[in-house]
């Protein structure tokens, strides 16, 4: 198999973190569909980061689900309740990104929730180099409670009937085909359209990694344009 592009992908994004420059630790948000390829790409980034040295704390938006009793108020299909119900925005902004932010003490926690066994966590409290970098993928993560938070933004594009095979597969243990269909096109696609319609996450983001080929990804690269529009906001 040739992972040449996909090298050169991941030397990209580490450039691209690398050019960040504040005095407090990087984060990085991985967005992107349920099954497009985000944790992947988050988990290789962090090897390549790791090689060249930097201290990275490697997070997931999965870490912060609310428990279930609490998640299905609309209904375990409703892909409002994926929108709205799902994710913990409070305890992760006040446990993880504004520590690691400009003013934080860089004391953190990675997690608040543990979703195999549906308990609630308290996990250690570790302090950051100031240099770290945080990789943090999951669903969402420009919207409105978060899109501050971020220093380098990407955002894993897959064509939505591509996630829903690549679902199958993924939980063939644990989930009927039907069952997964079903999640997938009554709840977490619909949910996508609605933050890509609300939300435009690409009109936020730096990079664009296309991943419907993971060996022969594509991407656009927005930095220097987003650049430009923050110093302006500034």
């Amino acid at each position: 198999m040739d992972h040449g592009r996909r090298d050169e992908l991941l030397g990209r994004l580490a450039e691209a973190v690398g050019s960040v420059a504040v005095a407090h630790p990087t984060r990085v948000a991985v967005d992107g569909p349920p099954a497009a390829g985000k944790t992947t790409l988050a988990d290789e980034l962090a090897v390549v980061l790791r090689e060249q040295g930097r201290d990275v704390i490697r997070a997931t938006i999965d870490d912060f689900l609310f428990p279930r009793a609490q998640r299905y108020p609309r209904g375990e299909y409703s892909a409002e309740g994926c929108y709205f119900d799902t994710h913990d925005y409070g305890a992760l902004n006040r446990v993880l990104l504004d520590p690691l932010g400009p003013g934080g003490d860089r004391l953190f926690q990675p997690a608040v929730y543990d979703r195999t066994t549906d308990t609630v966590l308290s996990a250690p409290v570790t302090t950051a180099p100031a240099d770290a970098v945080l990789v943090f993928d999951g669903v969402f993560l420009m919207r409105p409670e978060l899109i501050d938070r971020w220093e380098l933004r990407i955002l894993v594009s897959t064509a939505l009937e591509k996630t829903v095979d690549r679902a199958v597969v993924r939980e063939r243990q644990v989930s009927s085909r039907a069952d997964v269909e079903r999640r997938w096109r009554e709840r977490y696609i619909p949910s996508q359209q609605f933050y890509f319609d609300t939300v435009r996450p690409t009109d936020h983001v730096d990079i664009v990694v296309h991943n419907d080929e993971p060996q022969q990804p594509t991407w656009e690269d927005h930095e220097a344009l987003r650049k430009g529009r923050r110093s302006v906001v500034r």
